[in-house]
């Protein structure tokens, strides 16, 4: 099952990740006390296993809060997800684009950066289509009538 593994709120600019059990979402917003409201990334958000597959690669453990993400999801994969609707119970999210990584990551550890800037491991960026609660442990899923797009087995060599 498809669901939200962590979430996070950055409370200002380059403020640290922090964790909460639920966040509300705001339509056209993005998560109420989040730093980033507004504009084309309302909400961020990346795989965990993607993100483990990049960590792998450099053979480090990074914690995800160094992606600077707002949802950790699990067991369904965001590639190549632009203008698909994600359901998170009743608040829909629109996937505009992969997040593409910055010089930051490689700051948290040399080459993640590289790592993450393949195969959407960098996660994507939605507007909030909804108002409402989500919470660690949610299900998660594409909206009806969007074809799922299948988890790899193993990271592309």
């Amino acid at each position: 099952m498809a669901l939200v593994a962590a979430i996070w709120i950055k409370r200002f600019k380059l403020g640290p990740m922090d964790p909460v059990p639920r966040a509300v979402l705001v339509a056209g917003r993005g998560l109420a006390g989040n730093a980033n409201q507004g504009g084309r990334r309302q909400v961020t958000l990346i795989e965990e296993e993607r993100w483990a597959a990049a960590c792998a690669e450099l053979g480090v453990a990074v914690p995800p809060t160094a992606r600077r993400a707002n949802l950790l999801v699990r067991g369904i994969s965001l590639a190549h997800s632009r203008q698909q609707i994600l359901q998170i119970g009743a608040i829909r999210l629109r996937i505009l684009g992969e997040t593409r990584p910055c010089e930051r990551m490689d700051q948290a550890q040399p080459g993640l950066r590289n790592a993450l800037g393949t195969d959407w491991r960098g996660g994507v960026f939605a507007e909030v289509l909804d108002d409402g609660e989500i919470a660690v442990g949610d299900a998660i899923a594409w909206a009806p009538g969007v074809p799922q797009i299948p988890l790899p087995l193993h990271s592309p060599s």
